[in-house]
């Protein structure tokens, strides 16, 4: 009777290799898991900037059309959120810059041409500007809508 009630108590609790076999599965199983989670992230980010920069679009022609011209660069979003009608309902922000940073718009010297962008997912960030015939330069890997080429 002794010997059964020493083999019940050995059989109570985890040992310390199980525990640590249990321990490295689950450290293998996030290792597998995190780079997945950044790649779906990353991939998610580039839509959102995608689909932005296209409405960023929409309503820059939109206030073209009404005034015969691009708003200017400083506080381009806060000019087409009191627009009337409305044409933007809200600050859009970059996914890939600072949080609350706003997409970067610039106009090419003679105001007939922009480039609204992400400054994307590489390393530097990328960068966009537009010259006076509307050819569109690009340095990393921004995500942009321009009206020129």
């Amino acid at each position: 009777m002794v010997g059964e009630e020493h083999q019940m108590r050995k059989q109570k609790g985890f040992t310390i290799i199980e525990l640590l076999i249990v321990m490295a599965v689950i450290a293998i199983l996030v290792g597998i898991a995190i780079p997945s989670f950044r790649a779906m992230q990353t991939e998610a980010w580039k839509t959102k900037a995608q689909g932005d920069t296209r409405v960023l679009k929409i309503a820059l022609e939109s206030y073209f059309k009404n005034h015969a011209s691009f708003p200017a660069v400083a506080n381009y979003q806060a000019t087409l959120l009191t627009e009337s009608p409305p044409v933007l309902e809200t600050t859009l922000d970059d996914p890939f810059a600072a949080a609350g940073t706003p997409y970067v718009y610039s106009l090419s010297s003679n105001g007939r041409y922009y480039v609204v962008y992400s400054i994307g997912p590489g390393t530097p960030a990328g960068t966009a500007s537009i010259n006076d015939a509307g050819v569109v330069t690009i340095s990393g890997s921004p995500i942009y809508a321009t009206n020129g080429r």
